[in-house]
């Protein structure tokens, strides 16, 4: 379908704003268990970041120093602060207060008009552009999936349908078959007041438990382009397959057999039932999909019953806590009452991977990159082979951390190739970050720029556990074993002195720079209540709109440098910062999430919970050259949405919609949006594609 024609509510370019994030209370309770509302996890006395900066800082010039030569395989970043008639005292920065500086030609793939901050119900894209939708929620994945009833559903048809509130997308080209590609998408969680009518929070129907459990997990879907365009169209292939939270998966690494992970269940420690909370991921090298669990605390009960005072730290310690779940599951099955089943909790929160190729093979959970809130996690190849990976845990204050493979990839996809390299991520050692800054002394909270003109440091990764070739762990750790350094990695890291990071969600390496670029959500208790204070990574108290990590990393070592790409919220206000881009030419951009670069090494951003009063979107940011900085937004999606997913082609974007008309004054009877099917109809999460009208190349 062509772009929507709808009545425009465009919003000025700097939009007035109360400074809130714009995600809706009921999101915040489905979607993470409503965890800003909680005590922050991290409770632990580790050094602060400015504790620490001064003990480094003569060893910044010998990390200044160190060669970066390696390749890369993946994707990332954005921000940073100065007013308005103080950006020539930034102190530098290619393209700072450009004023009428000829720039000359846009940088390759980022030519697009950009779309204006709105707030309409519609996937909007830039003037030149079509999008349509590829896959909704309920459509069908595999060939006997029956149509989809909204008022008539079942848990066995939803094993066969397309899941909800869909995050994570990869787009695997079919070898030997042109324009045919292997759709993976993971369902991060869902939303049962806008799935079903009359829904009852207090007294759901067992039927209600077991179709939320069956939209939980990953769909493949095969998917055919359109010669001319960028359209995509499902097909029941051989390889459609339907992940969910009953799914079987196998446990490898140290914390596999441990008597941690042991259920009634499951006495070997090895096989889990499903896996939840997805939310974002990466397509390996080697042609499978990582996938991070994210919030998966919020899916169990009861841990207020547990008395051991070690148990109940360490429960706390990932925010799980309480009585009754919000969707109540436990009442039907005893696995997510911690009380009946206190170990099944530690058997999520991992990195999955799946072999999208082989619709019968059992995906596996890494334990050797240790067990938090990933966002995701995503590789990068080194020139001799060696694999990393990096992941953030997704909490206020918690860390960024690393996995170099002690194994090396083998090329191909043959079958012995591809069996090789799905156990790379069993062998290696895991690192958690510790930053410091240039400037110990000019970080005031404020997002005012240091004299130097930019928040920039170094740091080190600083080893917690090493897992030998025979699966077995070495904890690097004081006082930890190495189950418990697998199984309780946040402990790990508190222990270790780790920094302090603004929800550290996409980790996304460049590859065409190497570069390692962290979307930095934002953070609303720095600096608040007794939490720790503002640091140069993290410059903002308060810090509503997040900001866009830059590293230049020594992958298969232990030393970086970094710098604030983007200190994202308002360009009209003084803490906000655009690679030293000239302020007045930038779309504004708030709470970063999913990260992904174009074929030209350009920086693409999905935004979740724009705190400027637009809806979420798509944004594109040139990294290097003259216009370092520069920030356009691409699309918007619709009312109450949120952008995730995105893979950025030469002839198309694919975007996410998560939670369409998801906002605090919706209900089934009075919904917010009527995307995608316009109407009157209900809201349903899908894919969507865009591409340049007639054909062409995406920003050119």
């Amino acid at each position: 379908m062509r772009r929507q024609s709808v009545a425009r509510r465009e919003l000025p370019l700097f939009v007035a704003h109360d400074g809130t994030s714009s995600r809706a209370n009921i999101t915040c309770k489905y979607k993470c268990g409503d965890a800003c509302s909680h005590r922050v996890p991290n409770t632990s006395g580790g050094e602060y970041f400015g504790d620490i900066v001064r003990h480094a800082m003569s060893r910044r010039g010998v990390l200044r120093g160190g060669a970066m030569a390696v390749l890369a395989v993946g994707a990332g970043g954005v921000l940073a602060a100065c007013s308005d008639d103080s950006a020539a005292a930034t102190g530098g920065g290619d393209g700072a207060a450009q004023g009428a500086v000829d720039l000359g030609p846009s940088a390759p793939g980022t030519d697009f008009t950009p779309v204006a901050p709105n707030t309409d119900d519609a996937v909007v894209v830039p003037e030149g552009y079509e999008q349509a939708v590829v896959i909704r929620w309920g459509d069908a994945v595999l060939p006997d999936a029956p149509d989809f009833d909204l008022d008539r559903q079942t848990a066995a048809a939803q094993e066969k349908q397309f899941g909800y509130n869909n995050d994570f997308a990869g787009l695997l080209p079919v070898d030997g078959v042109p324009g045919a590609y292997l759709l993976v998408v993971n369902h991060e969680y869902t939303s049962e007041p806008f799935m079903f009518a009359g829904y009852d929070p207090d007294d759901p129907t067992e039927e209600q438990v077991r179709i939320g459990i069956a939209n939980h997990g990953l769909s493949v879907v095969e998917v055919r382009g359109e010669s001319g365009s960028g359209r995509l169209t499902p097909v029941f292939g051989d390889h459609n397959r339907r992940i969910t939270g009953t799914t079987e998966f196998l446990l490898t690494g140290p914390a596999a057999g441990s008597d941690l992970v042991k259920t009634t269940a499951d006495p070997t420690g090895t096989k889990v039932a499903g896996t939840f909370n997805n939310c974002a991921g990466g397509v390996t090298p080697w042609g499978t999909v990582l996938s991070g669990e994210e919030n998966f605390n919020q899916y169990f009960a009861n841990a207020e019953s547990v008395t051991d005072p070690v148990v109940a730290e360490r429960l706390a310690r990932y925010g799980i806590e309480g009585a009754e779940s919000e969707r109540k599951w436990e009442r039907f099955d005893p696995r997510f009452d911690i009380a009946a089943e206190p170990n099944e909790v530690n058997r999520f929160g991992w990195v999955v991977e799946l072999d999208p190729w082989d619709a019968t093979s059992t995906p596996v959970k890494h334990t050797a990159l240790g067990r938090f809130k990933h966002e995701a996690a995503t590789i990068h190849i080194t020139d001799d082979g060696t694999v990393v990976a990096y992941s953030g845990d997704d909490e206020r204050f918690d860390y960024m951390y690393k996995f170099v493979s002690s194994r090396k990839m083998q090329d191909g996809n043959s079958r012995a190739a591809v069996r090789h390299n799905m156990t790379l991520l069993d062998a290696g050692t895991l690192y958690v970050a510790k930053l410091t800054g240039d400037h110990p002394d000019a970080v005031d909270g404020s997002g005012t720029l240091p004299e130097g003109g930019q928040f920039m440091g170094s740091g080190e990764w600083i080893p917690i556990l090493r897992t030998d070739e025979d699966g077995r762990g070495e904890s690097l750790v004081e006082g930890m074993t190495a189950e418990e350094v697998a199984v309780f990695t946040r402990l790990a890291g508190d222990a270790v002195g780790a920094t302090k990071m603004d929800r550290p969600e996409d980790f996304e390496p460049n590859p065409v720079t190497g570069k390692v670029y962290v979307a930095l959500t934002n953070n609303t208790k720095r600096g608040v209540d007794g939490n720790p204070p503002a640091d140069e990574a993290n410059p903002r108290v308060n810090n509503k709109n997040g900001q866009v990590l830059e590293i230049d990393d020594d992958h298969a070592g232990t030393s970086f440098t970094w710098n604030l790409l983007l200190v994202c919220g308002d360009p009209n206000e003084a803490d906000t910062y655009f690679g030293g881009f000239d302020k007045s030419q930038v779309s504004p951009i708030s709470c970063p999430d999913n990260l992904a670069f174009d074929p030209h090494g350009n920086l693409w951003i999905s935004t979740d919970g724009n705190a400027l009063g637009s809806n979420d979107g798509l944004f594109a940011v040139v990294l290097d050259g003259p216009r370092r900085g520069e920030t356009k937004q691409f699309l918007t999606v619709p009312v109450g949405g949120e952008t995730c997913g995105p893979i950025i082609e030469d002839d198309r974007v694919v975007v996410c919609v998560q939670h369409p008309g998801e906002t605090d004054d919706a209900s089934w009877d009075s919904p917010s949006s009527h995307w995608p099917d316009g109407g009157r109809t209900q809201p349903r999460p899908a894919v969507v594609a865009a591409w340049k009208s007639g054909g062409g190349r995406i920003g050119f």
